[in-house]
């Protein structure tokens, strides 16, 4: 108390700003991000390397990997990297252009900033020109697809995956995202499931060529046997799949024990003998030819299971567990007491324990109706590996975004410049984000190294010319800068894809233009700073 009044004491470090200042900062922040992955759009796209603290290195063209590897301080620009996390997860593709696209949202607002327009103005716009996008999109713009057009559905994930470090090998990396998804589709009361991130493992082994990828009809796990009598190859092997551990069983908590007798020790290792071996006879009960489980076999357990010629391997992950119980139609059980005939697996057709490199793998395939799958990718280096396996997420999501909805829109540039075309029709003031979504193709013409005001203003005089009731198809080629029609060229993207892209694009910047403060309340290091004779006064007053 001062004067009988109560002082507000501000730190020194205390940083406020409010107003115009901040919203222009914000957009500059945005702008950056943008910039810095803008060489990362199209066929052409730049890579990126980045070095992590550690010391290790990762190349890559997806906006959302390169964005997860560096490190901002501003906060616009932080809720622009979650952004492409967000698109990543949603639909698996379109990462780098709904950084572009939100940069450029930002851009286009800044100019109505600066002449004094209220925030809440533009804001109220962009909403409105949201809104007419997914009308304009869910209407008109979009193309229906066959889902049996294996044709039609190979060329929108080829377009997908040209854009990408695979692109070389597109036609194996398109083979192996569709047979991947058709091989994890599961339709149930006339719902479809397609879970990719559970069911459709990815193994990258070191050695080979990309060319001896594959997708396996069943699954694959880097576990050998546990004891070298047991069998290496089995065909149509009864599988029994198991959560509990073949061993002594050890107390929950702290256990003592107090032997009096000599014999009672004896007795002692005789029970845990005999709980081994009931074990055992339960499973031996059910005659399997594999048992996996998620926990320990001991020497004891293995040397039961070698005598009814069972293979045993210990320790899965759970995941391998569920993989491998969808794929050969087994049940996992908790307790052998448990254990029957319909428990065990019969769908493999054969099992077998290879060496690949300087691993040995368990492979579960020929399997009748596998709804789990493996993909087997090879490559000269860990960095290739790794880059193909982000590559090939990408395809299978837009592979799954097909099967859930097939919706399609033209690729290259083609369906920015139609709904910019159709926005201004429908509504003059949707000028400015019809504006902003002409990035895509500026920047795809920019980074194959095409003249881009002569490109962008014969696109906009074709589109212009189009007076058909359909979608004008017209688009850049992003290998050569060329005007080429999309439709001849087979180039479609997933509807779900672009919608997410400018939904999340123009909430984005919605959201750092309606901040109009940071405040920042971070002290420095090194100590309490009492209030300045200045705080003071102002705190009396």
């Amino acid at each position: 108390m001062f004067g009988g009044q109560p002082i507000i004491v501000l730190s020194q470090n205390t940083k406020r700003e409010s107003g115009r200042k901040v919203q222009l900062e914000n957009i500059a922040a945005g702008k950056a991000i943008a910039d810095v992955i803008r060489t990362c759009l199209g066929p052409q796209a730049m890579l990126k390397m980045l070095m992590d603290p550690m010391g290790g290195i990762v190349m890559t063209n997806d906006g959302n990997a390169i964005l997860r590897e560096i490190t901002v301080q501003h906060p616009a620009a932080k809720s622009m990297i979650e952004i492409a996390r967000t698109q990543d997860e949603e639909v698996g593709d379109g990462t780098t252009s709904v950084i572009v696209l939100a940069g450029e949202m930002l851009a286009v607002a800044e100019p109505f900033l600066s002449q004094q327009i209220h925030p809440t103005v533009i804001i109220r716009t962009f909403r409105k020109a949201l809104e007419d996008i997914v009308e304009l999109l869910d209407t008109k713009l979009c193309i229906q697809l066959d889902p049996l057009d294996e044709t039609r559905l190979k060329e929108v994930v080829k377009s997908c995956v040209g854009t990408k470090f695979i692109g070389r090998w597109s036609e194996l990396a398109v083979e192996i995202a569709l047979d991947a998804v058709k091989t994890v589709r599961l339709t149930e009361n006339g719902r479809t499931e397609v879970d990719i991130k559970r069911y459709a493992k990815v193994e990258m082994v070191p050695g080979g060529s990309i060319e001896d990828s594959c997708v396996l009809k069943g699954v694959m796990i880097n576990k050998d046997i546990t004891h070298p009598k047991m069998r290496r190859t089995i065909k149509n092997p009864r599988i029994v799949l198991l959560d509990c551990s073949l061993e002594y069983k050890k107390g929950e908590s702290q256990t003592n024990v107090e032997i009096i007798a000599e014999q009672d020790f004896t007795r002692m290792l005789q029970i845990e003998e005999e709980h081994v071996a009931r074990i055992c006879a339960d499973i031996i009960a059910v005659k399997p030819d594999l048992v996996f489980t998620e926990k320990g076999v001991s020497d004891l357990a293995q040397h039961y299971l070698i005598k009814a010629g069972i293979t045993a391997i210990r320790r899965l992950r759970k995941t391998d567990n569920l993989r491998i119980a969808r794929a050969c139609g087994a049940t996992i059980v908790n307790r052998t007491e448990e254990l029957t005939e319909k428990d065990v697996g019969t769908g493999c057709g054969l099992f077998e324990v290879r060496k690949l490199g300087d691993e040995y793998f368990t492979f579960i395939t020929d399997c009748k109706d596998p709804k789990a799958c493996t993909i087997l990718l090879r490559g000269a280096s860990k960095d290739v590996l790794k880059e193909t396996d982000r590559n090939l997420q990408d395809a299978l999501h837009v592979a799954k975004n097909l099967v859930l909805e097939p919706r399609l829109v033209p690729g290259g540039g083609a369906i920015e410049m139609a709904l910019s075309r159709a926005l201004i029709q429908k509504d003059p003031q949707n000028r400015a984000v019809a504006q902003a979504l002409e990035i895509i193709p500026r920047t795809l013409a920019q980074n194959c190294g095409a003249n881009t005001i002569r490109t962008l203003t014969a696109l906009r005089a074709e589109h212009a010319s189009h007076n058909k009731p359909d979608v004008c198809t017209w688009g850049i080629d992003g290998e050569t800068g060329q005007l080429v029609d999309m439709k001849e060229r087979g180039i479609w993207e997933p509807l779900s894809v672009k919608l997410q892209v400018y939904k999340t694009a123009v909430e984005t910047a919605i959201l750092l233009l309606r901040i109009d403060d940071i405040v920042s309340g971070s002290k420095k290091r090194g100590g309490n700073e009492g209030p300045t004779p200045s705080q003071m006064a102002a705190g009396a007053e």
